[in-house]
C-alpha cells in the first residue's frame, strides 16, 4: 500500500549520496550507470550499422545513416520531458516538495507518448516524402522507406523508454536505468544478429529489432515503477497542464531537447551534401561519426550523471558542494575526452574495416575520424556549460548554447566548409565549430555564476555538507 511516508522514505535513501557522498561515490553511483546507459544506447545504435555492414552493401549502409535523424528527433523530444521531468524532480527533492513529483511524472509519461503516437502517424502517412527530405536517392529509397515504415511502429515506446530513463534518475537511482537499456540493447543485438544474418531481412530485420527492443525496455519499466519505485508513478489523476508544473518540465528540458533536435537536422542536412559525393563517402563519414558520438556521449554521460546532483544541492542552497561537483567533473573529462580521442585515432583502420571491409570506404575514413575525434578533449566542458546552467534552472543560457553548437554556429560553418573544402570541409565542420560554441558557452556560464553569487550574496554554504574527496 503506497503511503506519503513510503514516498518520502523510498526518495530519502538515495538524498544522502547527493548531499553527503563523494566525488568518487557520485561517480559510481550516478555516472557509472549513466555511462553504462550511453554505452548501451551507442551499442544500439551500432549494431543496426555493424549487422548490415556485413552484406558490403554501401547503400544500405547508406539508408541506415539517412534514417538516424529521425530517430534523432524522436529521442530529442523525448529529451525534452525526461530531461526537463529529472532535473524537476531533483530540485523538488531538494527543496522537500515532494507534493509536485508526482505531477511532473505524469506529464512527462502521458505527453511523451502522445507525442511518440502523432509521430508514427506522420511517418506512415508520409514516408516517401520524408525519405526524400532525409536525402534518401534511386539507390537508397527503397531501404530508408522500409527502415521509416517498421520503425515509426514503436515511436510511443521509443518515447516512453528515453524519457523515464531520465526521470528515474532524479533520485540517483541510475543503476535502474542501466538496467532497462541494457535488456533493450541485448535483445536488439540478439535479434539484429537473427533477422539479419539468419532470416536475411536485412535492412527491414534492422528496424523489426529496434522496435522489439524498446518494447522490451517499456515492460521492464513499468514494472520497475509499479514495484519498485511508487515515488515516481504517472498516474492519471495527477495529471495537469498548469504552468506551475509544465513549464519547470518543459523548460528545463528545452537546452538538452534543442541540442539533440539540432543535431538530427544538422545531421540531415550534411548527410545530403556528403551523398552528393557518393554513397561510399556517406558510409565512411557515418562510421567515423559513430567515433565521435562514443566520446561526445560518454563526456554528455558524466555530465548528465552529475546533473541530479548538481541541481539537488543548487536547490538546497549548498553551493560549495555544487561548485565542487562542477569544478572536479570538469577536470575528469577533459583527461577522459583525451584518452578517448588518443585510442579512436590509434585504432581508426580496425575500427572502420569491423564495420565494412571496404577499401574505399576505409581510405576515405582515415581523415574523416580525424575529423570526428579532434575535439574530444574539449567537448565535456562545452556539455558541463549546459549541465550547470540548466541544472540551476536557467534554461534560457543553457538553450543558447545549446543551439550555437548545433545550428546557430553549425550550419554557417557547414556551408561554407563545404564550399571552400567539399567533402573534407564538411567532415571538419562540426570541429571548428566547438571552437566558437565553447567560448560562448563559457562566457554565459561564468555569467550565470556571477548572478548566482550575486543573488545569494556570496553564501556558499548555508547547510552543512560533507566536501568532496
Amino acid at each position: 500500500m503506497e503511503t506519503g511516508k513510503h514516498t518520502k522514505n523510498t526518495i530519502s535513501k538515495s538524498e544522502n549520496m547527493l548531499a553527503e557522498g563523494s566525488f568518487s561515490q557520485l561517480l559510481v553511483k550516478l555516472c557509472i550507470p549513466t555511462v553504462v546507459v550511453i554505452l548501451v544506447m551507442i551499442v544500439y545504435n551500432m549494431a543496426d550499422t555493424y549487422f548490415i555492414g556485413q552484406t558490403g552493401n554501401p547503400d544500405k549502409i547508406a539508408a541506415i545513416s539517412l534514417s538516424m535523424p529521425f530517430f534523432t528527433i524522436l529521442s530529442g523530444v523525448a529529451t525534452l520531458f525526461g530531461n526537463g521531468g529529472c532535473t524537476s524532480i531533483s530540485m523538488a527533492l531538494g527543496r522537500k516538495d515532494y507534493d509536485k513529483i508526482k505531477s511532473f511524472c505524469s506529464i512527462c509519461c502521458y505527453c511523451g507518448v502522445a507525442i511518440g503516437i502523432v509521430f508514427m502517424l506522420i511517418v506512415l502517412v508520409a514516408i516517401r516524402p520524408i525519405a526524400t527530405m532525409l536525402g534518401a536517392d534511386e539507390g537508397t529509397m527503397e531501404f530508408t522507406c522500409q527502415y521509416l515504415q517498421i520503425f515509426s511502429l514503436g515511436a510511443p515506446f521509443v518515447m516512453f523508454n528515453h524519457t523515464f530513463n531520465s526521470v528515474i534518475r532524479a533520485d540517483g537511482a541510475a543503476s535502474q536505468s542501466m538496467v532497462s537499456n541494457l535488456l533493450g540493447t541485448v535483445s536488439n543485438i540478439v535479434l539484429d544478429a537473427l533477422f539479419i544474418m539468419v532470416f536475411h531481412w536485412d535492412v527491414a530485420g534492422a528496424a523489426l529489432a529496434t522496435v522489439i527492443g524498446n518494447v522490451l525496455t517499456s515492460v521492464y519499466l513499468v514494472y520497475y515503477l509499479w514495484k519498485k519505485q511508487p515515488a515516481f508513478r504517472p498516474y492519471p489523476k495527477y495529471f495537469t497542464l498548469k504552468k506551475e508544473y509544465l513549464v519547470p518540465v518543459l523548460t528545463l528540458g528545452l537546452p538538452m531537447c534543442c541540442s539533440t533536435m539540432l543535431n538530427s537536422v544538422s545531421h540531415m542536412i550534411s548527410n545530403r551534401m556528403m551523398i552528393g559525393y557518393g554513397s561510399v563517402v556517406l558510409s565512411a563519414q557515418s562510421v567515423a561519426g559513430k567515433l565521435s558520438m562514443v566520446i561526445t556521449m560518454l563526456l554528455m554521460a558524466i555530465c548528465m550523471g552529475m546533473q541530479p546532483a548538481i541541481s539537488y544541492n543548487y536547490g538546497r542552497g549548498d553551493f560549495k558542494r555544487m561548485y565542487d561537483v562542477i569544478r572536479k567533473t570538469g577536470i575528469f573529462t577533459v583527461v577522459l575526452g583525451f584518452v578517448l580521442s588518443a585510442g579512436c585515432y590509434v585504432a581508426r583502420t580496425p575500427i572502420i574495416s569491423a564495420f565494412i571491409d571496404n577499401e574505399e570506404v576505409i581510405a576515405y575514413g582515415q581523415i574523416m575520424v580525424l575529423a570526428s575525434i579532434c575535439t574530444g578533449p574539449f567537448y565535456g566542458i562545452y556539455q558541463l556549460c549546459q549541465t550547470f546552467m540548466q541544472a540551476t534552472g536557467q534554461a534560457a543560457y543553457a538553450t543558447f548554447t545549446a543551439l550555437l553548437d548545433k545550428g546557430l554556429f553549425y550550419l554557417p560553418i557547414l556551408f561554407l566548409m563545404n564550399y571552400l573544402f567539399k567533402m573534407y570541409g564538411i567532415a571538419f565542420s562540426a570541429a571548428v565549430t566547438l571552437i566558437f560554441a565553447l567560448a560562448v558557452g563559457v562566457a554565459l556560464a561564468l555569467k550565470w555564476n556571477k548572478m548566482i553569487k550575486e543573488t545569494t550574496q556570496e553564501t556558499i554554504s548555508p547547510v552543512p555538507s560533507q566536501s568532496l574527496r
